[in-house]
């Protein structure tokens, strides 16, 4: 029978191991990711603003009316816009295509016109905005402004925002399949572990890709890069759970989730480019996988021959960390077999 004289910590040690305890982290774990969810996604995409926009100048800018122009377009954007001098137009070029500088201004005509070129391939958001406050803060400063695309987006990808879709299914389905492994094939060793999460990622990139090209024709990819892009990334990200199931166990979705969709999804720059993202997800989202898998993807899809080792080597790192920190501590990851002992393989019946 129950004592009634039960003091506080012996309720607290009885709750503690009840059934209903698991349960009842789970609704206060879920209710508070809903929330950081909410939050993160809100924050990072709901009202984007450029706070800094790296520009190409081509001539001198530093005449007056070109100066002037420049401080008004920064001040109808609310941000600093960053300019970089070039001598020719090949040079500006070449900086877009390497995704330094995402436009360039032309001054013309003794600073009367300017030529502005916008790459909607580069950021489409970006792209929408320049053209917005160009034509207007030229007409606040008494400059005509023409502005053209220099690198569109596909036909299939209007708003530039199928390498974000592509890019969000490799991560959450990298991590779910990891999970569905741990659930449905526990036995499963280290080295097997591995292959089989490397075989999903292979024929799961190489789905993605042919639904998106062959299939719906959104984009045209390059499409053995890209197959090898979501490869990597959906094998990034199994192991990445992977990992944190060895070192926390049934509790392995809190850290998964946290880096992979509520830090990493918004700071990855699919849906908003990154010079319209507050400056510290900008910063960070490139180092986590789902940035990487983005940057990489949006250069093989947009910018062939100007392709980074960076989005790469971030991706490599987190496998490569995950899977070691798996085999190092394996003994800690749910489930395994053990080996049996020769004596117990022997067949019955042998010579003695």
């Amino acid at each position: 029978m129950q004592d009634d004289r039960e003091g506080p910590e012996g309720r607290w040690a009885r709750l503690r191991g009840s059934p209903q305890w698991p349960a009842i982290v789970l609704v206060l774990i879920v209710s508070v990711a809903a929330g950081l969810f909410a939050w993160s996604y809100t924050y990072a995409m709901a009202n984007p603003t450029p706070h800094r926009l790296p520009t190409a100048v081509i001539g001198s800018f530093e005449a007056e009316r070109g100066e002037e122009y420049l401080a008004g377009l920064g001040k109808a954007l609310n941000s600093s816009v960053t300019t970089h001098v070039y001598d020719s137009r090949e040079a500006a070029l070449e900086a877009v295509e390497d995704q330094r500088d995402f436009a360039i201004f032309e001054l013309r005509d003794g600073g009367r016109h300017v030529v502005l070129d916008v790459t909607s391939a580069s950021g489409a958001s970006v792209a929408e905005l320049l053209r917005q406050a160009a034509p207007a803060v030229g007409r606040e400063t008494g400059v005509s402004v023409t502005v053209r695309d220099v690198n569109p987006l596909q036909k299939g990808d209007p708003r530039g925002l199928a390498i974000f879709y592509i890019s969000l299914a490799a991560v959450i389905i990298g991590f779910i399949g990891a999970i569905q492994l741990s659930v449905h094939a526990p036995a499963l060793t280290p080295a097997e572990r591995i292959a089989f999460t490397a075989t999903y990622a292979l024929l799961g990139g190489f789905a993605i890709a042919a639904a998106v090209d062959w299939l719906l024709g959104a984009l045209e990819l390059p499409f053995a890069e890209s197959w090898s892009i979501l490869a990597l990334t959906m094998f990034t990200s199994g192991m990445t759970f992977t990992m944190f199931n060895t070192l926390m166990g049934r509790w392995a979705m809190i850290p998964t989730w946290g880096v992979m969709v509520v830090l990493g999804n918004p700071s990855s720059g699919g849906a908003v480019s990154w010079p319209l993202l507050p400056s510290v997800l900008g910063a960070v989202g490139r180092w986590l996988p789902p940035g990487a898998s983005v940057n990489a993807q949006h250069t093989a899809v947009y910018f062939a021959g100007h392709q980074h080792a960076f989005p790469f080597l971030v991706l490599t790192g987190w496998a490569v960390v995950s899977c070691a920190v798996f085999l190092i501590w394996r003994h800690r990851h749910p489930g395994g077999r053990e080996r049996q002992p020769a004596d117990e393989r022997a067949p019955e019946g042998g010579a003695t």
